[in-house]
């Protein structure tokens, strides 16, 4: 009975944690076209056809003829491909050129758009002052450009009514850091009290819980990460003063972030206004004397949350938690290990399903010493069953005094019923792991794997009920019974028969049963998961082959 309630204690809570994920988290966001028209301000949105080609074609030339057509200049490399809006110097049109929409289409994701577009997604930089004697910069501003010859930086100028000027240089790495420098030039006759800031806006974002992955804003505050959801954005500001870290909002792959001085102090907040959310950073007064130029440098995070390229950020630039940006939860001592030792695997195979594979079987080889432990006990188990067929006559519906004699047996003839389910749990965890891997790593989108698994993050797409594309019907969602699910139950079918089966008619009855209802439950998982389970029982009763083999 104690077997059987732990074992369906594990069913059940993780029956409900993915059934509350599938039926109640929020639906995945598609991006909208990316060619968009003008607006009022007189902001441009290029395609991302234009995008690519840019790359294709005469640098120098591309970039003169975008500045002559519009208020931008184009800034790109060989992973974003974007422009930067010259009316208020705002970088706000970005586009992930290694990464597609959806395996559908050959549309690429546009992470950052210009202002009254349907998802607005912006970074701007200035200045504020408490000293109204001086002209500054403000998003009606038109800034001029001073070096057109480079695809990868651009430089800004702007000069107020009193001569003083002000510079923005934009400089973008290889991957998709954007170094900002700001400057002043006072030529006035005196001083100028001014306060760096930069900021982040975005007009959409989810305001339903989900409990897999973390999207909202995101900030690091005295090396102590701190995740906020949009709604609580919507309910109250959070405003912290004179902290070290960065500040940004994360998405499920994505992570637009700023990322000041490591040594640096600022005033962060992050509000919620209507169906616009904002994060702004504030660095602390700087003076500039007459005759005097002061800069000031903060970097733009703005790509995709590839962890390796994280940690080199972290390490290069030392910013604290870099790497947290994934959400790897609260088994982050568990998952992410996880994540580098498949990752391992896959930069050796070149195949995320064969690195699951390998993993499984190093999972395997680690929990056999427990795995052969448990075979023993539960063949002493199946030795026993004679006895507790006879102990179940004697007492009947005595349910107490039945426990009572099977537990006086057990201890007798030296045997734990409970040593055949530590595998199991053990195995949880990395259940668990693997999911939140397969549900929140870049690395693990649209990874294929073999045959009709093209997407090792996204459910098994064939089902039974149109004969696994044979028939052109339209299968529902709650319908999809995939190969691999099959397979799964199949192979939980097979390792259960070479185990005993418990004592108690009703606890055989509802175990005979669990293959079925794990092939509902796991037809709406991501592949790879599916594959990890399945492979794992394959395993798992070669292992018990073996294991009774060397018993005999």
């Amino acid at each position: 009975m104690e077997q059987f309630r732990l074992v369906l204690a594990v069913i059940l809570s993780t029956a409900i944690l993915f059934g509350w994920q599938y039926f109640f988290a929020p639906p995945i966001l598609s991006p909208k076209s990316t060619e968009i028209s003008a607006t009022a301000d007189n902001q441009i949105n290029i395609s991302p056809e234009l995008h690519i080609a840019a790359i294709n074609q005469d640098k120098a030339e591309i970039l003169k003829q975008d500045f002559e057509q519009s208020k931008r200049i184009r800034i790109f490399n060989e992973y974003v491909s974007g422009s930067i809006n010259l009316q208020g110097a705002r970088l706000d049109d970005l586009i992930l050129l290694k990464y597609g929409k959806d395996l559908s289409t050959k549309d690429k994701v546009v992470l950052l758009s210009p202002k009254n577009t349907q998802k607005s997604y912006f970074a701007e930089f200035g200045w504020l002052s408490t000293n109204n004697k001086f002209d500054l910069p403000n998003n009606k501003t038109i800034w001029k450009v001073a070096d057109i010859s480079s695809p990868n930086s651009a430089n800004l100028y702007w000069i107020n009514n009193q001569g003083i000027k002000f510079t923005i240089k934009v400089t973008l790495d290889e991957n998709y850091l954007f170094d900002i420098n700001q400057g002043i030039e006072n030529t006035s006759s005196e001083d100028i009290i001014v306060y760096p800031y930069t900021s982040v806006n975005r007009s959409y974002g989810q305001n339903e819980s989900n409990a897999i992955v973390h999207e909202g804003a995101i900030a690091v505050f005295d090396n102590q990460l701190t995740e906020y959801s949009f709604s609580d954005l919507k309910e109250e500001s959070i405003e912290k003063k004179q902290q070290k870290g960065w500040i940004g909002f994360s998405d499920k792959y994505w992570l637009v972030s700023i990322l000041p001085n490591p040594n640096a102090l600022f005033n962060a907040k992050l509000t919620g206004f209507g169906h616009k959310y904002q994060a702004d950073i504030l660095k602390n007064k700087i003076t500039v004397s007459p005759g005097q130029s002061f800069n000031n440098t903060v970097r733009l995070f703005a790509g995709a949350k590839n962890i390796d390229l994280l940690h080199q950020y972290q390490d290069q630039y030392h910013i604290p938690l870099f790497d947290r940006a994934v959400d790897f939860g609260i088994l982050y001592f568990i998952t992410k290990p996880i994540f580098l030792l498949l990752n391992y695997f896959y930069n050796v195979v070149g195949n995320f399903g064969v690195a699951i594979l390998i993993l499984t079987i190093f999972i395997k080889i680690l929990l056999f010493p427990l795995a052969y432990k448990g075979f023993v006990n539960m063949n002493r188990l199946k030795v026993l069953q004679p006895q507790l067929a006879t102990i179940k006559e004697r007492y009947g519906d005595d349910v107490v005094a039945f426990q009572k004699s099977v537990m006086e047996l057990y201890k007798k003839e030296k045997v734990n019923p409970m040593s055949g389910c530590l595998p199991l749990l053990l195995q949880m965890p990395v259940f668990f792991a693997l999911y939140k891997v397969l549900s929140v790593t870049i690395e693990m989108r649209h990874a294929p794997f073999f045959g009709w698994i093209k997407d090792l993050s996204a459910p098994d797409p064939t089902t039974i009920f149109n004969l696994f594309g044979l028939l052109p019907w339209s299968v529902p969602s709650f319908l999809m019974m995939g190969v691999l699910p099959m397979l799964m139950a199949i192979t939980m079918h097979m390792q259960q028969s070479l185990n005993p089966a418990p004592a108690d008619p009703t606890q055989a009855q509802v175990m005979k049963y669990l293959p079925l209802i794990f092939l509902f439950v796991f037809a709406s998982f991501p592949s790879g998961l599916v594959l990890y389970w399945t492979w794992s029982n394959i395993l798992s009763i070669i292992q018990q082959i073996v294991i009774k083999r060397i018993v005999k």
